[in-house]
């Protein structure tokens, strides 16, 4: 039964990380602006922050965002409001005219801010918080486990880490990160333009919300 409903969990879960969103572009911008080495620290972020959405989803404030309209409006708006930043910062990147090791070295950013902005980054990532609503309340059994929760819980942390982990080593192999590097500038302005579309979609579905919640 559980191997049957971890095959099911394993697949979709699959599908939502390999589909381009916030994950993604934060993962691809940070990995070609500053190394493969900052680019893992994000997706390291990223895997860890996966167990956020666990730990709610364990505790049911799942049920409470789907409850309460203003819940997730405010999560909505916040997440908006995070990526249109990044977004904001990535596309004002200016073009670079040293070496990528010299530039690399002299203008990287820390472990920890790497490791932070890949957490901060999924935890506000309402397209996650949206999939695990769905697995929690309509995959996952009521019957299984609290145990086997976890495990699976745990199991799309480390899933997820790998998934953007592979994605920045692929991005920075040598050959193709020498190449990309004095056009790096233009793919963080794409990445950039993405993160502020995705930051308006978000925005259009907060004033949906809200004007639901103002309508009712």
């Amino acid at each position: 039964m559980y191997l049957r409903e971890f095959i099911e969990i394993a697949i979709l879960h699959f599908l939502a990380v390999a589909s381009p969103g916030p994950d993604f572009a934060v993962t691809a911008r940070y990995s070609l602006a500053y190394g493969r080495r900052i680019g893992r620290w994000v997706a390291v972020g990223i895997g860890v922050g996966i167990l956020l959405h666990i730990a709610y989803s364990l505790l049911g404030v799942t049920l409470i965002i789907h409850r309460y309209q203003w819940v997730y409006a405010t999560l909505l708006l916040l997440g908006a409001l995070y990526l249109g930043w990044i977004g904001w910062q990535a596309i004002r990147a200016q073009p670079r005219n040293s070496e990528p090791d010299a530039a690399a070295a002299a203008g990287t950013i820390s472990r920890r801010k790497a490791f932070r902005i890949g957490f901060i980054t999924n935890g506000l990532n309402v397209k996650a918080t949206l999939f695990f609503m769905a697995l929690f309340t309509a995959v996952i059994s009521p019957a299984t486990p609290t145990a086997v929760k976890v495990g699976y819980g745990l199991y799309m942390a480390v899933a997820t880490g790998l998934w953007f982990t592979l994605l920045a080593t692929l991005l920075t192999v040598p050959a193709f990160y020498q190449r990309i590097w004095h056009y790096g500038h233009w793919l963080d302005r794409t990445m950039g333009a993405l993160l502020l579309l995705l930051c308006g979609k978000l925005i259009v579905d907060w004033f949906a919300v809200i004007q639901v919640l103002v309508n009712g």
